[in-house]
């Protein structure tokens, strides 16, 4: 038996019980401390800033991409490959990362990760040769696969089911903010001075984030979280599900293939960009750097626009996957359909508009990716579950620059290029929007 304010009902019953409170509370407004309230929202600021410090890592390479292939004599094949090298790592190492932020804990986490990946970036910039590159972008993923894992686990921690959806929203803009700034001022940087510089400011940039997250973290203390969020806890407490035992739920693998068409077609935009519209459209690098940043711009719109619909939909009584479903289902079929004219456009700027459509709206599922994870995942797997869901994105992600490269190279055209984003576009929704219906439930 087990005993809820001044009820005691069956233990079986349990969890139907306290599920029922928690949509009930849901509808209220949930008051914290002072004090608290601030806290909290400090950590997802300087997770947020962490996010932009993370993705200007990622994307340093693809800005550099016209003058390191030229100092290297790189083939297209060979750029597309040490633009991937980044991410098979990153994505396997998805796998243990979860694993090890939900047992570690995310301040521990955070704070190695950050350290490891802006030591990486630093001593790239002293690189002398193509394999010793390929080697440190592929440490570079390794270490970065902890933070968002890490960053979900901490905002698991200190927010209730009914709000963790906007600091979600909030910390996964932090990609799209650096996507967006990224193209004008590393491009600028690279030009005042050098790429190699470039990569040094990044990596000092991450070490400060990191000083600040060691000396400000800490999980809440008893009372500073809402009863809903103990309520949860209650559930958790006895509803344990194993690492290994996520993978036998087909809820996983619907996530998994969802995710890799989302991020393939994300990534294809991230690495060949800059390039596309430097090869393809034949714009010089000085104006690559500003026009490429118009996508990545509209993109930090996107994201917390996924966080606000699936709220709406929440306050309207959906249950939260079907409400995570509903931005990330319909940005994934509309930006399909904004890919597939790209290459058959003669002016810039519809070209441009069209690419932005297409990327605005695949931004507006990742502003839900991650707290969807949070809805499926029992308690004890979130960091688990949503670093598994992460592999498959960032399988689909170390696959695209790989294969954009070898279309370019034996069909000198990126008309290929874009219609197979558009179908790994349409398989997405159809995963997420069909299959997946439910929590995983031991």
């Amino acid at each position: 038996m087990y005993k809820i304010g001044q009820k005691t009902v069956p233990f079986y019953k349990k969890s139907k019980v306290v599920l029922t409170m928690m949509n009930s509370a849901a509808t209220d407004a949930v008051t914290y401390p002072v004090q608290t309230n601030k806290l909290r929202w400090w950590f997802v600021i300087l997770i947020l800033l962490g996010a932009i410090i993370n993705y200007l890592d990622r994307s340093n390479l693809s800005v550099a991409n016209p003058l390191i292939a030229k100092e290297y004599g790189l083939s297209p094949l060979q750029m597309g490959v040490l633009m991937s090298a980044f991410l098979w790592p990153y994505a396997l190492a998805n796998l243990p990362a979860g694993w090890l932020v939900d047992r570690i804990g995310p301040k521990k986490m955070f704070a190695g990760a950050s350290a490891l990946w802006s030591v990486v970036t630093i001593l790239t910039a002293f690189t002398n040769s193509y394999s010793l590159f390929y080697l440190l972008r592929v440490m570079l993923g390794i270490s970065e696969s902890p933070f968002f894992p890490a960053a979900v686990k901490a905002i698991d921690r200190w927010f209730s089911k009914d709000d963790r959806g906007t600091p979600l929203a909030i910390i996964n803009t932090g990609s799209q903010i650096a996507n967006g700034i990224a193209p004008p001022l590393l491009t600028a940087l690279m030009l005042a001075y050098s790429w190699k510089l470039m990569f040094i400011i990044i990596g000092v940039a991450g070490l400060v984030i990191m000083a600040l997250w060691c000396f400000s973290y800490r999980d809440p203390k008893n009372g500073e979280v809402a009863s809903i969020q103990e309520a949860e806890n209650q559930v958790a407490a006895e509803h344990k599900v194993g690492w290994g035992d996520l993978f036998k739920y087909k809820s996983t693998w619907y996530m998994i293939i969802g995710n890799f068409g989302l991020v393939y077609t994300m990534w294809t935009f991230l690495t060949w960009l800059p390039g596309y519209l430097v090869v393809g459209r034949g714009l010089s690098i000085l104006k690559t750097g500003w026009v490429a940043a118009i996508p990545f711009l509209v993109g930090i719109i996107g994201v917390p626009l996924g966080g606000i619909i699936s709220d709406y939909f929440i306050r309207k009584g959906y249950q939260p996957i079907q409400a995570r479903k509903v931005p990330l289902v319909s940005g994934a079929i509309v930006a399909a359909l904004a890919v597939i004219p790209v290459p058959y456009v003669q002016d810039i700027n519809v070209c441009i508009a069209l690419l932005s459509l297409a990327y605005f709206a695949s931004s507006v599922p990742t502003g839900v990716i991650w707290t969807l994870a949070t809805d499926v995942a029992p308690k004890n797997m979130v960091a688990s579950l949503g670093s598994i869901q992460n592999f498959g994105g960032f399988i689909g992600a170390a696959i695209a620059p790989i294969v954009t490269g070898a279309i370019v190279q034996m069909t000198g055209s990126f008309e290929y290029v874009f219609l197979i984003g558009s179908v790994l576009l349409i398989v997405s929704a159809i995963s997420y929007g069909m299959f997946l219906r439910k929590p995983i439930e031991p």
